[in-house]
C-alpha cells in the first residue's frame, strides 16, 4: 500500500453497501480509494477486528495508518469526495456535517441489516462461529 491509498473496507454482498462503494469519488488529489471486500480479506480484517471494530456494523475507512469507523467514515468520505455527478454532490451535502452524518448512518445501517437478512446473508463476524475458517 503507498501513502496515497485510501482503503475501504466492506461488505461487498450487500448490494447497497456494495453500490455505495462503487460510486463514491474522491478527490485525485487526496489519493487513490482502493475498495476491499471483508469477507474476502482476512489479513485486513485482522487489524479491523483487533480495533474491536463490528464491519458488521460499519464500514471503516483506513487513511494514513488511521480508521475511521460508521459513521465517521462515511462523513470523512464526502470531505474527501469529488463533487461531480449527482452522487457526489448529494453524497456531500448528506454526510459532510458530523451530526447528520452519526443521525443518518444508524439507520442506513438498520436497513443494510434487514437486506441482508431478506437476502440470506450471514453476517461477516459470524462466519468464523458458523464453522466457516476462512477469518
Amino acid at each position: 500500500m503507498t501513502n496515497k491509498q485510501i482503503l475501504l473496507i466492506y461488505d461487498k454482498e450487500c448490494p447497497a453497501c456494495h453500490f455505495y462503494c462503487q460510486i463514491v469519488r474522491i478527490r485525485q488529489s487526496v489519493g487513490e480509494l482502493v475498495l476491499i471486500d471483508a469477507r474476502d480479506n482476512p489479513e485486513v480484517m485482522v487489524e479491523v477486528n483487533a480495533k474491536g471494530l463490528d464491519i458488521d456494523q460499519g464500514m471503516v475507512l483506513k487513511m494514513d495508518g488511521q480508521l475511521y469507523y460508521g459513521a465517521d467514515a462515511i462523513h470523512l468520505l464526502a470531505l474527501l469526495s469529488g463533487r461531480s455527478g449527482v452522487f457526489n454532490r448529494l453524497n456531500y451535502w448528506l454526510f459532510s456535517s458530523k451530526k447528520v452524518a452519526a443521525i443518518l448512518y444508524p439507520v442506513l445501517r438498520s436497513c443494510r441489516n434487514v437486506l441482508l437478512k431478506i437476502l440470506g446473508k450471514t453476517k461477516i463476524n459470524n462466519l468464523e462461529q458458523d464453522g466457516n475458517d476462512r477469518f
